[in-house]
This record gives structure tokens, C-alpha cells and sequence, in this order.
């Protein structure tokens, strides 16, 4: 039995893994010519940026693919849990700095942020009481399986339906939680994890904090590529087959069966070669795969239809000098969290006064930068690309960073500026095939979102599979890598 995976991003990879220790001999197939989709990295000048994700949370389940493999993770993989979660700037000189101790964190919030020491408590404990409900009826199993509503899982959710805030916006669950401003805003945020508006998305998205906070945030000691430069090399090593420069042109299907991939080289776009494959699991956004890889079959229209989650545009910054009050992991948050989301979602633009996340890896992983310089990877919540004029909107958010990280810093940015890429909706589509460059799959702003991703399999056709941010269970490295269980169990 043979496996043709559409993809190398970290859903991909997983799969391919998981499909290798099935017994089946995999292949991969990547347009790019490098392997990690979003999960990727560059180098500029002296400095290595990682593309996409900077925040490393769940490890279990990267351990748990060499596990499964009878491989030693520290033979591949090492990373350390972070001490410290984020430092916080807010523009009237409110700085909080969060301690991965959750008691210490609730102490220094009540300091800094007046916030009661045992509001944020309660609030950790019922992230955590939601993950134990939610995460193995959404995040493990599929929810297009009528096996997964009958469960003893599905019961227990049942019976606790009333507090997992399905019927309430995460802002307002927050309102209720704490008695400031501030508190509310920075458990808001994690809305963005999922590239959600916290004044839409349903509370049950407060099952976020708790990997952060409950379980650690963690960093490879390789930086966010070298998650998956590990898998690659572990695949390679049971037998999985990479093709890079290598695009797939055409699933093909004969009597509602999967019967193999048409493919051609990157550079010989015209030139096809089919290939037969027992099983074909598509990791390339499911809107792309439906619309140019199965052009003769029924298309799912209502979800591929569905609103876009919203996408980034990104500032890569070699920085000749180092700043000792920066962490790893920053937030610079605007004075007007919720005209902001309105901005990104309802006018489709970036405000002028920006929530800046600002990771800087050079603070753990010092060859990332020259001496006494950090790569600042600078991060806005960004509309999915509907045309807009973005060289205008671009322009004017650099200048808007340059002047609030100013203010903040009582620094000159501009002038210590040394080198720069940008990344934007539009190339984060053309990079990663991501439909208007929304970084999530489909928008998770209504009580319903978790129904209205596609499956992991087509109901259509036999041994067609889907992995990855856009399908079930949704965007992020937890979510890829779950999203590859759950494909792997069902093959």
C-alpha cells in the first residue's frame, strides 16, 4: 500500500509519519523548496528569522511522533520550557511581565494591573476545566463521525454544555472574569492565536490560555525550524520519499476512488507525470485542493465560501543593539483593542494604533544575530487580502510601529534598523497556497466554527484525506499536528 501526501507544512510531515509506521510507503510532494509551509525560516544578512509560528506550546505531540517511531526524541529534538510567558507594554507605561509560575503571574498582575491575585486564578482553572471537556471531543476525534457524538466524551460535554461559553463571546466571558480593563484585553488577545476578534469568536476559545499558561510555553533549542527539520529527518528515516520543486497539478478520481496524483516539476509546470497512490491526503489549503486539484468533483461550497480568519503582515528587523527590558515573546497593545478588531474584520484595513507582538529568538538562541543586535520578527493582526491597496497600508503600518515601539522604547527604531523583509496577505498566499493569506482556514467569529471546517476525509471519495490549519480541528502546530492523528487513525 502506497500514500501520495499534497504538502510538506507540519500537518504534511506528521501525516507522513504516521502513515510510515502504518506500513504504508509514503511520498511527499512540495511546490516549495523547502519543507514546513508556514513552520519555515530565511536567513537575512547575519540574521536567521523563523517565518511563521514563534510560539511552541503541546510538545507532547512532537514527542510523541518519534515515540511512535521507537526514535529517541533528544536524538532529533531538544527544546526547554520557558521561565517567562511575555512581557506586556501598554502606552501608559503599565508593564507586566508574566511568570510561567501561574501563582507568581496572578500575584504580579494584581501589582501591575490591580487585577485581583484570584480572578486570574479562577480564570486558569476554568481554561483548564474547558480543555478537559472540549479538547478530546474537538481536538482528537472528528467531529463528522457519528462515533464521536456518542461517546463518553461527548456526555460529559453534554452535561457541562452550560460552562463552556458556547453562547457567549470570549470579551464578554472576560468582562465577567475580571475587574479591569487591561486584564480583559490581554486575556483577549488570545483570540489571535486562531486569528479570531475576541468581541465575536465564542468563549470556548478560553480553552487557549491554559497551553500556554497550565501546560508551558516552550522554545527549540533550534529555533520554531527546528520542529520541523526534526520531523523531516526522522520521516527520511523511516523511508518517506520528499519531493521538493515538485507541484501536484490533479488528484485524479475513477469510480468515486482516489486513483493517484498528476504532478510536475516546479519549473516544468507544463510537463505531467501521473503517479498511483492507494491513498491521497491533501495538506494544501482545502479551498485550492477542491477549486485546482479536483476540478470534475462536487465542490463543498457553503464552507469554502465561508469568511476567512484573519491573516498578518510581518516585519523581519535586524536590529544593531540589544534591548535588556524585551523578552522573547512582547506585546505593545493598542489603546483601542475593539476598533482594532473592527478595523481587521469589519473595514478590512490595519489601525493606526496597532497591538505589536515582537519575538525576538536571538534572546535564547544567540547565533540568530550578530553580537549585540537582535532579529525582531514584528507581527500586526492583519484582514485576509480582499485588494486592498496594501503598498499604502504597509507603508503606513511600518511608520506606525516605528512610532509606538518610539514611544514604548524612548529609542529611535529607524536608525537602528540594519536590514528588512516584509511578508504580507498576499505573499503569505502565493508561499503557502493560504486562500487570501488568512493563517487559519476559515474564520472562527460565530458560535459555530468548529462545524463549519471541512472533515478530515471525503465523503465523496474513497481514501481521500485532509490535514492541516485549514480543515478540522483548525489552524496552529497543535492543531496540524492533531489534525495528522486524527487522519492517521481513520487510514
Amino acid at each position: 500500500m502506497n500514500a501520495g501526501i499534497i504538502g510538506a507544512g507540519i500537518g504534511g510531515i506528521a501525516t507522513a509519519i504516521r502513515l510510515r509506521n502504518k506500513g504504508y510507503e509514503v511520498e511527499v510532494f512540495e511546490a516549495n523548496n523547502y519543507p514546513g509551509g508556514k513552520l519555515s525560516s530565511f536567513e537575512q544578512g547575519s540574521y536567521r528569522f523563523d517565518a511563521g509560528p514563534s510560539l511552541f506550546t503541546m510538545p507532547q505531540l512532537v514527542e510523541e511522533l518519534f515515540e511512535l517511531s521507537g526514535k529517541l526524541v533528544n536524538d532529533y529534538f531538544e527544546y526547554i520550557r520557558l521561565p517567562e510567558i511575555c512581557r506586556y507594554f501598554w502606552e501608559d507605561g503599565t508593564r507586566l511581565n508574566v511568570s510561567a509560575n501561574t501563582q507568581e503571574f496572578a500575584q504580579e498582575a494584581e501589582k501591575q494591573l490591580g487585577e485581583p491575585a484570584e480572578k486570574t486564578t479562577k480564570m486558569l482553572k476554568d481554561s483548564a476545566f474547558k480543555y478537559e471537556i472540549l479538547s478530546g471531543l474537538f481536538l482528537e476525534d472528528s467531529l463528522h463521525k457519528l462515533s464521536t457524538w456518542t461517546s463518553a466524551k461527548a456526555l460529559k460535554g453534554y452535561m457541562n454544555l452550560h460552562r463552556l461559553g458556547i453562547f457567549n463571546t470570549m470579551n464578554a466571558a472576560n468582562e465577567q472574569f475580571f475587574s479591569t480593563p487591561k486584564a480583559v484585553q490581554l486575556f483577549n488577545r488570545y483570540a489571535t492565536y486562531n486569528g479570531s476578534d475576541p468581541y465575536q469568536t465564542p468563549a470556548t476559545m478560553n480553552i487557549i490560555p491554559h497551553l500556554e499558561y497550565n501546560i508551558g510555553a516552550f522554545f527549540p533549542k533550534n529555533g520554531m525550524f527546528g520542529i520541523t527539520e526534526s520531523l523531516v529527518e526522522l520521516a527520511k528515516d523511516l523511508g518517506v520519499k520528499f519531493h521538493f520543486n515538485t507541484r501536484v497539478k490533479e488528484i485524479v478520481v475513477e469510480n468515486k476512488k482516489v486513483k493517484g496524483l498528476k504532478i510536475a516539476k516546479a519549473e516544468e509546470d507544463k510537463t505531467e507525470d501521473f503517479r498511483a497512490f492507494d491513498i491521497v491526503v491533501s495538506n494544501m489549503d482545502i479551498t485550492p485542493t477542491y477549486r485546482k486539484l479536483l476540478p470534475n468533483a462536487k465542490h463543498p461550497e457553503k464552507l469554502l465560501n465561508q469568511p476567512k480568519s484573519g491573516s498578518g503582515l510581518i516585519f523581519y528587523w535586524g536590529i544593531k543593539k540589544e534591548f535588556p527590558e524585551l523578552g522573547l515573546h512582547n506585546i505593545f497593545f493598542s489603546d483601542n483593542y475593539k476598533v482594532e478588531f473592527e478595523h481587521q474584520f469589519q473595514k478590512k484595513s490595519i489601525y493606526n494604533d496597532p497591538t505589536i507582538y515582537l519575538n525576538i529568538t536571538s534572546k535564547y538562541k544567540k547565533d540568530d544575530a550578530p553580537a549585540d543586535c537582535e532579529n525582531w520578527f514584528i507581527l500586526l493582526n492583519a484582514p485576509a487580502n480582499d485588494g486592498q491597496d496594501w503598498d499604502k497600508l504597509i507603508a503606513e503600518a511600518r511608520q506606525n510601529v516605528i512610532d509606538k515601539l518610539n514611544r514604548n522604547l524612548k529609542t529611535d527604531i529607524a536608525t537602528l534598523i540594519e536590514s528588512e523583509s516584509i511578508l504580507d496577505p498576499r505573499s503569505i498566499e502565493m508561499k503557502t497556497s493560504s486562500v487570501q493569506g488568512a493563517l487559519y482556514g476559515n474564520s472562527s467569529n460565530n458560535k459555530f466554527a468548529a462545524f463549519l471546517r471541512h472533515a478530515n476525509f471525503s465523503s465523496r471519495i474513497r481514501n481521500l484525506y485532509f490535514v492541516g490549519g485549514s480543515v478540522h480541528p483548525g489552524g496552529g502546530i497543535p492543531l496540524a499536528l492533531s489534525s495528522a492523528k486524527i487522519v492517521g487513525g481513520m487510514v
